[in-house]
């Protein structure tokens, strides 16, 4: 599963495949591009390979800002997995749950509110906003 969250509206853009790869990562960054043509937006992403991968390419509606490696925790996405992993009984990985229903159900749970209490911790979204300013424009 792939997402991205805007912290303060609660926006959110999730797609689901099977693999966590170069690939498939570049299918959701240009069909969140393609989402969301009209604004420039900052993708929060950990160091895996698959989003540091030379061969990713981000089109011009889009940035990227990597968390140091050994913090992927802090990036607040973590947070809707972790709650999205609560929400069903016993243990089970997000694989697994791909496999037991669809995207649009589990996403559908999530409203602007619930994503934006998950994700929109102040520091981020001003460290977000000072990098917006100073950095890309």
């Amino acid at each position: 599963m792939y997402g991205a969250v805007a912290p303060t509206p609660g926006e959110r853009f999730f797609l689901e495949w099977p693999y966590l790869h170069t690939e498939s990562f570049q299918l959701f960054v240009d069909a969140f591009a393609e989402a969301f043509p009209d604004r420039l937006n900052l993708l929060l992403l950990d160091n895996s390979g698959a989003h540091t991968a030379p061969a990713i390419t981000l089109r011009t509606t889009c940035a990227s800002c990597c968390l140091p490696p050994d913090g992927p925790e802090l990036n607040p996405i973590e947070r809707v997995w972790r709650d999205l992993k609560t929400r069903w009984p016993g243990s089970i990985s997000l694989v697994e749950m791909g496999h037991k229903t669809t995207s649009a159900i589990c996403w559908q749970a999530y409203e602007a509110a619930m994503l934006q209490s998950l994700t929109g911790y102040t520091y981020l979204v001003e460290a977000f906003m000072h990098y917006i300013y100073n950095e890309v424009i």
